[in-house]
């Protein structure tokens, strides 16, 4: 496989190949990639997690358990002026 890198690129994998921390440009692609697909993992993770607060949220919403608007505006504004008054 041939992969094209920017000239930005191609000079940090050189740098970090230079400082001794990777002994050859295809370990440190390869470390990227490692380190992308955890990061790609922990992303999906993340998304999943979030759609089950939502689904949670949601059935509690088909429940009856919601506040109605103008309740959660005024709770929003008590906080925020308690909020400014501590914090001057």
């Amino acid at each position: 496989m041939n992969v094209s890198l920017t000239h930005e690129l191609e000079r940090f994998i050189q740098e970090k190949v230079h400082s001794g921390r990777y002994t050859s440009a295809s370990e440190a692609v390869r470390e990227t990639l490692r380190l992308l697909e955890e990061h790609e993992q922990v992303r999906m993770a993340q998304l999943a997690e979030f759609r089950e607060e939502i689904d949670r949220r949601l059935a509690s919403l088909e429940r009856g358990e919601g506040l109605d608007g103008a309740t959660v505006l005024a709770q929003l504004r008590h906080r925020s002026h308690a909020r400014r008054q501590s914090h001057p």
